[in-house]
């Protein structure tokens, strides 16, 4: 079954480029993916660009209308992703619980519904 591990952390959290952790932090990413593709369950994983980069589309009144930024009103933001193929839950949990990012932020892990 695939679970999908979003990746949620305050944008200015955790380790920051040029600081002197920065470099372990992103080689902790970099072993984590290594290990979950050596696991054979990585289906797909990305980060995603600050979030003053993002946009948000809603149709109400059949009318699109577009915003700026994310539409959540939170100071944690979803900041990237992990698609993982696990036998059950408690796999997708252990793997989500070695993404780096849960250190200072939250990994939401979901089943992903399959339409054939």
């Amino acid at each position: 079954m695939q679970y999908m591990c979003l990746i949620y952390a305050a944008e200015m959290s955790g380790p920051q480029p040029g600081s002197p952790e920065f470099g372990a932090y992103i080689q902790a990413y970099n072993d984590f993916t290594t290990r979950i593709k050596a696991d054979a369950v990585f289906v797909a994983g990305d980060a995603l660009q600050r979030v003053v980069t993002a946009s948000t589309v809603t149709t109400a009144n059949g009318t699109p209308e577009i915003m700026d930024g994310p539409f959540a009103e939170t100071k944690e933001q979803l900041g990237g992703y992990y698609l993982l193929d696990c036998e059950n839950l408690d796999d997708a949990l252990k793997y989500a619980a070695m993404i780096p990012t849960a250190k200072h932020g939250r990994i939401e892990v979901r089943p992903v519904m399959v339409f054939d």
